[in-house]
């Protein structure tokens, strides 16, 4: 039976996320559940932050793209000064022409009218955009399970620690009684000595715990994006994340590839390698934009026929490349042809990954229900056994083995735990249902 986590907290009442104490307006412990360390870590962590920028770059990005097909406008303002230089027109000899100074003011308005590599080039950039989404959703995917097992790690840290200081506070109280009955001459200092040596591997592996949990508690940090010195304390003990597990919904719940994150960014890039073809094939077609020209004549020259007003058209047809075209267009399709290959084995992986992590998460169901059990049984022996050996009946070596035995199960019905909800966690994230 799993003893209850000690929780230094000075309240008991779960606060929700927004609720929680902001690391350097307070010195009081941090209090957090699992639901608000997730939460915590999804607003603080560096790598999901970095990643929604990402997201905000893509839809500039985007924008961009389809602003090169809107109307463009230019204004341009000149100044040209001659110096006085003058022009003779030979057939009218004696008549010249002095250069006065010009400037004009105009404005363009240009418009992209077909372009075929723009509008795939929007189209891939929309598909840009979406794999920068569904990476966001992946690292958050990562985040969530990176914090639950780090959460789950130190509470399973905490709890080897907690069972080594009460066995090694009744090896020390054992110890008391032992070197009393050594001086009352029913025990031999042969036994004390041997329950010395125990209790001194106790302690060894006591400190050991310690550090552990520190180790944890860091690591639990990281992952939230909190600085080092901040005190953590979390509300949520093993007994209660086993109860609300459903461990038996994970096992049962079915697999949709199509919600797997992995083949959504598969599917996304093969999209775009198809639009890469798109974009090599659209090189082949004409390009044509409008335009409208309007001048201003500031300063006027003496001759001067230059119009105001000025409309045009520009088709630019591409005739022979001598083949560049059509090899840019081949390595595009290769490129392709590779990337539904990646799919497919993708595809394949994520089948077995499956069965895989469905068999993990049922043995280490039947692990944790087996070592359950043997600590109950190992706990009963020891108990029994030290009954014997403070009534004389068995030895220090018998007592020292069945201590032995007990912490040995505690730790593999610990470690059996820690498996089965890591186990728990990988199923959930392959089935995007964490």
């Amino acid at each position: 039976m799993l003893r209850r986590l000690i929780l230094k907290c000075s309240l008991a009442v779960m606060v929700p996320i927004a609720a929680v104490p902001q690391p350097a307006a307070t010195q009081n412990p941090m209090e957090l559940s699992l639901d608000n360390a997730r939460h915590y870590a999804i607003e603080h962590n560096k790598n999901l932050v970095n990643a929604g920028l990402a997201v905000d770059e893509a839809g500039q990005r985007l924008r961009e793209t389809v602003a090169q097909g809107l109307p463009q406008v230019n204004a341009t303002v000149d100044y040209n000064n001659f110096f006085g230089s003058t022009a003779s027109l030979g057939a009218f000899p004696g008549m010249e022409i002095t250069f006065n100074p010009t400037s004009n003011a105009s404005l363009t308005v240009g418009q992209l009218l077909f372009n075929a590599s723009y509008i795939v080039g929007v189209q891939t950039a929309r598909l840009f955009r979406d794999v920068t989404e569904v990476s966001m959703e992946r690292t958050e995917l990562e985040i969530i399970s990176q914090v639950m097992q780090a959460y789950y790690l130190v509470l399973v840290s905490e709890q080897s620690q907690n069972i080594l200081e009460a066995n090694l506070e009744n090896m020390r109280d054992l110890l008391a009684k032992t070197r009393a009955l050594v001086a009352a001459g029913v025990a031999e200092e042969l036994d004390y000595d041997q329950l010395s040596v125990q209790a001194t591997m106790i302690e060894n592996g006591l400190k050991a715990a310690e550090r552990q949990v520190e180790l944890s508690y860091n690591m639990l940090r990281l992952q939230l994006g909190l600085d080092a010195a901040i005190d953590l304390a979390l509300t949520d003990d093993l007994d209660y994340l086993v109860e609300r597990s459903d461990f038996q919904g994970s096992l049962l719940t079915g697999f949709r590839m199509d919600e797997n994150i992995d083949y959504r960014l598969m599917e996304l890039q093969t999209s775009i390698a198809e639009k890469q073809v798109d974009l090599e094939r659209a090189a082949f077609l004409p390009t044509v934009t409008g335009f409208y020209n309007y001048t201003e004549k500031l300063l006027k020259p003496e001759f001067d026929i230059t119009p105001k007003h000025v409309i045009g058209f520009n088709v630019n047809i591409p005739i022979f490349s001598s083949g560049m075209r059509q090899a840019r267009v081949n390595q595009a399709r290769i490129n392709l042809e590779s990337v539904e290959n990646q799919r497919e084995l993708l595809t394949e992986q994520l089948s077995i990954q499956e069965r895989q992590l469905r068999y993990n998460l049922n043995n280490a169901l039947e692990q944790f229900e087996s070592q359950k059990r043997n600590v109950e049984v190992a706990q009963r022996v020891y108990r029994n056994m030290r009954t014997k050996f403070e009534h004389g009946v068995a030895s220090s070596l018998d007592l020292t083995t069945a201590n032995n035995n007990y912490l040995q199960a505690e730790n593999s019905y610990i470690a059996s735990l820690m498996q089965l909800l890591q186990a728990q966690v990988e199923m959930d994230k392959l089935l995007n249902s964490i």
